[in-house]
């Protein structure tokens, strides 16, 4: 590092309430937050809706059969997907508890990133498939038992709300949870609708009602999940999450006592509940000490929601290659390895 000449010779890493000083020609920062909000306290609810789902499943794919129900049999192949997603949200959300090792050092955070993007892909598949069905269905509409069919369906409003609800807090933390709920919310809507459409065909002799139905709740559900499917995408080729506003960020880092300015500023996720974030603190009259460091971090943690934070203080700013602050939108750009 050859712009910094007299910068005081140590290394403070706040990790597990650990120290360690090493003589390097900068100070180094390094704090965790070992926080796992969401998944050690969501086993539950994946247990119960997986096993409601796959009874529902059962049952609804039965009596769809039975009496020729296009929404009945459209449903259950629905919720089949919606069990898949169940299982993958919550291997997801396992595998990002596992403890790093020397190959993966920040561990399996990104699987429920990867999670949550495979269940809206198959959300999105889904949806296609019941749409493409319901307009061959729509050139001859056939008729369908509508009190078995309220019935079923009316069983699975419950089921589906139920499960949505016991994911509900975690969905505007967590993406792959997000995707739980969304999975079983939009479940709980083509259910309502079956019974709609149900009840229309009774009352009225509507048959065409059962495809059209379908075909207005899946451009509802492609709706809602084109948004999950964007973000995790976005997510995990190491874009900024949602919630974080990097101007921010940058501008309250400026204004920390004894910072000049700020540059290689990184912001991205490391799984859908823990965000990352890199710095170089650019303080001329030389690193402040290890306090310091824990009071940034902390704050960091308290006003912008980031678990593992990296601050690096030099005397004078040193090219190492970065794009400048105005662009910080690509993360590892710079000679920071972190996968």
């Amino acid at each position: 590092m050859p712009c910094i000449q007299g910068s005081k010779s140590e290394m403070a890493h706040t990790h597990h309430e650990h120290d360690h000083h090493h003589g390097h020609a900068h100070q180094h920062g390094h704090s965790h937050g070992h926080h796992h909000h969401a998944p050690a306290d969501f086993n539950r609810a994946f247990a119960i809706g997986i096993s409601l789902n796959v009874l529902f499943v059962l049952i609804e794919a039965f009596y769809g059969w039975k009496i020729n129900s296009l929404a009945l049999l459209a449903d259950a192949g629905h919720n089949l997907s919606d069990v898949a997603g169940l299982v993958l949200a919550w291997a997801g959300a396992w595998a990002a508890r596992i403890q790093p090792d020397a190959r993966h050092s920040y561990g399996f955070k990104r699987a429920s990133i990867l999670a949550a993007f495979i269940n809206s892909l198959v959300l999105l598949v889904a949806m296609g498939s019941l749409a493409w069905e319901a307009v061959t269905r729509l050139q001859s509409p056939q008729p369908i038992a509508g009190v078995t069919v309220m019935v079923v369906a009316g069983i699975g409003i419950v089921i589906n709300t139920a499960t949505a609800l016991l994911f509900m807090r975690g969905s505007a933390d967590d993406l792959n949870l997000r995707g739980a709920f969304l999975h079983m919310a939009g479940d709980a809507l083509v259910s309502a609708g079956v019974v709609i459409a149900g009840g229309l065909a009774l009352w009225q002799g509507w048959v065409w009602l059962d495809p059209v139905v379908s075909l207005i709740i899946a451009a509802v559900i492609v709706l809602s999940t084109w948004g999950l499917f964007r973000q995790s995408v976005h997510l995990l080729f190491d874009g900024v999450p949602q919630h974080i506003d990097m101007a921010k960020i940058q501008n309250w880092l400026s204004h920390q006592p004894g910072v000049d300015h700020v540059h290689d500023l990184h912001v991205w996720a490391m799984s859908t509940s823990q965000v990352a974030l890199t710095a170089h603190l650019v303080m001329p009259q030389g690193a402040p000490g290890d306090a310091f460091l824990q009071s940034v971090s902390e704050q960091l943690k308290a006003q912008f929601k980031i678990e593992h934070i990296t601050l690096q203080v030099v005397q004078a700013p040193f090219d190492s290659g970065c794009p400048l602050p105005s662009t910080p939108q690509a993360p590892h750009a710079c000679g920071h390895h972190h996968h």
